[in-house]
C-alpha cells in the first residue's frame, strides 16, 4: 500500500494510486462565493471539507437534504472543493466511483436514510470494485439521539440505526458523529481507512454539529500520516523461491491479470515481471484497461469459451499459469467453464501467494513480490512462440451496404478508430461488456466497466465521475438503451459541468443481456426518443449536440461532426441496431450462465 501524506496546506504528495495534487475542476454549479459559512474557526464542517481537499477528493457528488444542508455550506465554502449537485442519490454514488476509478478517492454526501438508502446500491458496487469512496450522510441533530422520538425520513420507528446497520455490510468503516469530542478523531480515522482498505466508508454527521466550532478543529488541521503497509520478509523471500522454482522448470508458462492489480497498486510491478519472464500475458475481462495491451507479448483477453481468439488455447493448455489479482466468479468463469487445474497455477492475491496445491505465503505485497520475483525467473517465450505461430489475424466487419441497417460489429469497428491516449473508454453492463473488450487500447486509452457488480444503469454516473476526475480525456460510454433509462437524469448534470463526452447510446429495444440467459416478456422495455429526451435536458444550457444514427455513412458523418466541429459539446449519438444484433460472445456466454443459473438443487 502506497504512503498517503496529508498536509495542512491543502495539497497532496502524488502518490502512484491517484491520490494527489490535482487540478480543482472549472465545474462549479453551485457558487461558494454565495456561501454563507464565514466562520475563521475551525469547525467540523470545515474540517471535513478540508481533509477531502487534502486527499484528493476535490468534487463532491451531492443531493440536498434537511438533514445535510448545512454541511453542504461548508463543502461548498472550501476553496478547491466543488459540490456537484446530482439529480439523484444513486447517481451520485455511481459518480463518486466514477472519480475514484481517475483520482483513487471519491465523495459523496447526502441525507439521512431516504438519501442513505438510495446511494446505498453504488456504494455496494464501489466495495465490489474496491474503491475508496466516501459516503457522507447528513443525520439526526444530536438531541435526538438516546430519546424515544419518531423522526421524518425513517420508517415510523424511534430507532436510528437502520441505515447505519444496511451501511454495514458495504463498508469498511461507519462512523456516526453525534458529538464534537470525537469528532475529529472518527472523521480523520474513516478518511485513512477507506485510503489503507481501498474500500467505502460511511460517514453520518448529525445536522446541527457542522458550523460549531471546537478546539479539536484547528484552523489548519495538523497534517497526519498513514504508514505503509510491509511486506513479511522471511515469507516474501520463500514465496519468491518456491515460485521461481516452480516456475521455472515449467516447459510453457503464461501469466494472467486480474483486476485485484488495481487495489494492489502493482500495475507497473506486473509490467516488470512481464517484460522480464518472456511469458505470454493475457487479462481477466474484469482486469481490462489495468494492464498495458501495448506489451509485445500480450495475447488479448482469457475468458474461457469467449476469450480472446487463440488466448484460451495458450492459456489452457499450459504446463504452468500464474494469475495476478484474479477473481473467480461466475461471469468471470462463463459458468464455472474454465478449463483450469489448480495444480498448474500460481495465485497472487494482493497480499497473499498460493502455489499449486500449496504452500501459501501470507502477509506479502503483491507489488513487492512480482518486482521481487522478476529478479529470479529465467526468461521462456516458449509459449508466446506457441501463440505466435497459430494466430491468425482477426477479420474486419464488412461494410455496411448503402442504406443498410447500420451493424453491432460495425459500429465497434468506428469506436476503435476513435481510441487514443486522449481517450477513455466506459462500458455499460450489457452486450457493451463484450463489444468494449475486443476494442485494442492504445497507450494511455482509459478503460473502465463494473463486472463483478454489474448494476445496469452505473455507467451514466460513472461518466459523470470519471469525466469530472480526468479533464485531460474525452470520455467514449457505451450504453443500452435498457441501463440507460435507469440513471438517464444525470446527462444533464453532465451538461451543467459542461462536459465533453461521447455517448453512444444503443438501442435495441431491451435488455438484450437478460434475453440471452433467459428470455420473457420482461425483456422488451418502451421505447423512447432519446434524443429528444436528451434535448429536453439540454433546453438550450450548455453546449450540446444530438442524432439519430441508422446507417454506417451516418455513423461516419456522426463521428466526424462530434470529433471536430462539435469537440467542445457534450455529443449523444442514439444508434439503433436490430434487436437480435448481439455479439457472439453473448450469445456463448449467456447460455453458459443460464446452464449455471438452472442447475437443479443437489440430492438431498
Amino acid at each position: 500500500m502506497d504512503t498517503h501524506i496529508i498536509v495542512s496546506d491543502g495539497s497532496a504528495n502524488p502518490t502512484s494510486n491517484g491520490v494527489g495534487s490535482l487540478p480543482s475542476s472549472n465545474c462549479n454549479p453551485i457558487n461558494s462565493a454565495n456561501s454563507p459559512v464565514c466562520s475563521p474557526e475551525g469547525t467540523l464542517g470545515r474540517h471535513i471539507a478540508r481533509r477531502l481537499v487534502q486527499v484528493g477528493a476535490t468534487d463532491v457528488f451531492a443531493v440536498p437534504g434537511d438533514f445535510n444542508l448545512t454541511l453542504l455550506d461548508h463543502l461548498i465554502a472550501e476553496p478547491g472543493l466543488n459540490l456537484i449537485g446530482c439529480c439523484n442519490e444513486l447517481n451520485a454514488g455511481y459518480a463518486a466511483d466514477g472519480f475514484a476509478r481517475s483520482r483513487g478517492v471519491g465523495a459523496c454526501a447526502v441525507t439521512f436514510t431516504v438519501g442513505g438508502l438510495s446511494v446505498l446500491n453504488a456504494i455496494a458496487g464501489a466495495y465490489s470494485e474496491n474503491l475508496p469512496v466516501i459516503c457522507i450522510v447528513g443525520g439526526p441533530n444530536s438531541n435526538d439521539y438516546g430519546t424515544n422520538r419518531v423522526l421524518h425520513h425513517t420508517i415510523g420507528l424511534p430507532d436510528f440505526s437502520q441505515e447505519l446497520r444496511c451501511f454495514q455490510t458495504v463498508t469498511c468503516f461507519q462512523a456516526v458523529v453525534n458529538n464534537l469530542d470525537d469528532a475529529h478523531e472518527q472523521i480523520d480515522t474513516a478518511i485513512s481507512t477507506a485510503l489503507k482498505e481501498s474500500k467505502p466508508v460511511y460517514i453520518s454527521i448529525s445536522c446541527n454539529l457542522p458550523a460549531i466550532p471546537h478546539p479539536t478543529f484547528s484552523r489548519e488541521p495538523v497534517p497526519f500520516f498513514l504508514s505503509p503497509r510491509l511486506s513479511n520478509q522471511m515469507n516474501l523471500e520463500a514465496a519468491v523461491e518456491a515460485t521461481a522454482d516452480f516456475l521455472n522448470k515449467a516447459v510453457k508458462p503464461v501469466m494472467v491479470g486480474g483486476p485485484k492489480i488495481r487495489v494492489a497498486k502493482a500495475a507497473k510491478a506486473f509490467v516488470e515481471l512481464a517484460e522480464a519472464s518472456g511469458f505470454p500475458i493475457a487479462v481477466m475481462p474484469s482486469a481490462k484497461g489495468l494492464v498495458p495491451e501495448h506489451l509485445p507479448r500480450f495475447i488479448g483477453t482469457y475468458w474461457g469459451a469467449i476469450s480472446t481468439s487463440f488466448c484460451a488455447e495458450i492459456v489452457e493448455s499450459a504446463d504452468a499459469y500464474l494469475f495476478v489479482g484474479p477473481i473467480f466468479n461466475d461471469y468471470s468463469s462463463v459458468g464455472y467453464s474454465l478449463l483450469l487445474k489448480r495444480e498448474k497455477s500460481i495465485i497472487v492475491q494482493p497480499d497473499r501467494v498460493i502455489v499449486a496445491n500449496g504452500p501459501a505465503f501470507g502477509c506479502i505485497l503483491m507489488k513487492d513480490f512480482l518486482r521481487a520475483l522478476a529478479k529470479r525467473l529465467k526468461c521462456n517465450t516458449t509459449a508466446y512462440d506457441n501463440y505466435y505461430r497459430i494466430f491468425v489475424p482477426e477479420g474486419v466487419p464488412l461494410e455496411c451496404k448503402n442504406n443498410e441497417p447500420l451493424r453491432v460489429n460495425v459500429l465497434f469497428k468506428h469506436i476503435q478508430n476513435m481510441l487514443s491516449s486522449d481517450t477513455a473508454v466506459i462500458a455499460e453492463t450489457g452486450d457493451s461488456w463484450f463489444n468494449c473488450q475486443k476494442l485494442k487500447l492504445p497507450e494511455g486509452c482509459g478503460y473502465e466497466f463494473q463486472m463483478q457488480y454489474g448494476s445496469i444503469g452505473w455507467s451514466v454516473g460513472a461518466t459523470l465521475g470519471y469525466a469530472q476526475a480526468a479533464k485531460h480525456k474525452r470520455v467514449i460510454a457505451c450504453i443500452g438503451d435498457g441501463s440507460f433509462q435507469v440513471t438517464a437524469q444525470d446527462v444533464s448534470t453532465m451538461l451543467r459541468c459542461k462536459q465533453k463526452s461521447i455517448i453512444f447510446l444503443i438501442n435495441n429495444g431491451g435488455y438484450t443481456i437478460e434475453v440471452e440467459i433467459h428470455d420473457g416478456p420482461y425483456n422488451v422495455i418502451k421505447n423512447w426518443n432519446y434524443t429528444a429526451f436528451v434535448d429536453a435536458i439540454h433546453n438550450g444550457e450548455g453546449k450540446c449536440w444530438t442524432t439519430k444514427i441508422q446507417t454506417e455513412e451516418e455513423l461516419k458523418e456522426a463521428i466526424v461532426t462530434a470529433t471536430g466541429a462539435k469537440k467542445d459539446c457534450l455529443c449523444f449519438l442514439e444508434v439503433i441496431v436490430h434487436k437480435d444484433d448481439t455479439s457472439k460472445e453473448l450469445l456463448e456466454w449467456g447460455s453458459r450462465v443460464s446452464a449455471a443459473n438452472s442447475r437443479p438443487p443437489n440430492p438431498q
